[in-house]
């Protein structure tokens, strides 16, 4: 299972967070780095995916009006794949490290 880690300490903006996602998923260098293509990505893979948010409170602030469009996105891929795994802040991000 590839595993995506958004840790709201290390990502600064919304294109370093589309950046999480294109090097654990290894996509291709034409993708979109937007929530649209991203949604296809995840809706469209039939591999087990995980993903992991880290220090949520930060990463909200982040990614401002975008982090209500993303937890959207995360919600509708799960209802539409039963192997999506999404787990927010579930312990410390120094048991990754």
């Amino acid at each position: 299972m590839k595993i995506v880690l958004l840790d709201g300490e290390k990502i600064k903006n919304n294109k370093e967070m589309h950046a999480c996602f294109k090097k654990a998923l290894d996509l291709p260098e034409w993708y979109g780095g937007n929530l649209d293509a991203l949604h296809d990505v995840l809706s469209e893979s039939t591999a087990p995916l995980g993903v992991i948010i880290a220090n949520a409170d930060k990463l909200a602030e982040t990614l401002g009006w975008r982090w209500e469009m993303l937890l959207r996105l995360l919600v509708d891929v799960k209802r539409e794949r039963k192997n999506f795994y999404v787990t927010l802040d579930p312990f410390g991000i120094e048991d990754y490290q």
